[in-house]
């Protein structure tokens, strides 16, 4: 009996600290500026929401492109849908790095119940190209920071930001 607790305990204490290392994309608090883009204490994209509701001009790209791009599987808002799961509620499980290699790489899950496929969007520069945009978008939805729908306001585009995206695509 004694051994069978014991190895309880560990067990709560593995998983314990399973969850604490999986705890998605963290304290989303914006630490560091630079032109325009906005990173939290671990150096990771992040949002930036004005107390009048404007956000910054990437979580408003990410929207842009999300919804161009991953909405059709992922539905609207990164809600969900009956064909694949809720981005939201995924980055409170999972981190920039896994975001960027799942999105990159793909991904599949096969069990007896269900098949789900991720393909990879590691050569479509729509998605590429805008890749932190999209897990700042994601970020702000799964901390309840914005809304569903397009936000109203958002800043302007800097000047490093247009420059960054033709250069992305080749322009």
């Amino acid at each position: 009996m004694r051994i069978a607790f014991g190895a309880g305990m560990l067990l709560a204490v593995v998983i314990s600290a399973v969850a604490a290392a999986a705890d998605g994309s963290g304290d989303p608090a914006a630490v560091k500026n630079e032109d325009g883009k906005y990173s939290d204490k671990d150096g990771n994209p992040t949002y930036k929401v004005a107390p009048d509701g404007t956000v910054d001009w990437y979580t408003y790209s990410g929207f842009r492109r999300y919804h161009s791009e991953c909405h059709v599987c992922h539905g609207p808002d990164a809600e969900g849908s009956s064909f694949a799961p809720g981005l939201k509620d995924s980055l409170k499980r999972i981190g920039y790095a896994e975001f960027l290699e799942v999105v990159v790489n793909g991904r599949k899950n096969v069990n007896t119940a269900a098949e789900n496929v991720m393909p990879s969007f590691g050569t479509n520069s729509n998605v590429t190209c805008y890749m932190n945009d999209l897990f700042v978008y994601v970020r702000a939805r799964a901390n309840d920071a914005v809304g569903r729908g397009r936000p109203a306001k958002h800043e302007d585009k800097s000047a490093a930001a247009a420059a960054a995206e033709k250069s992305c695509m080749g322009q």
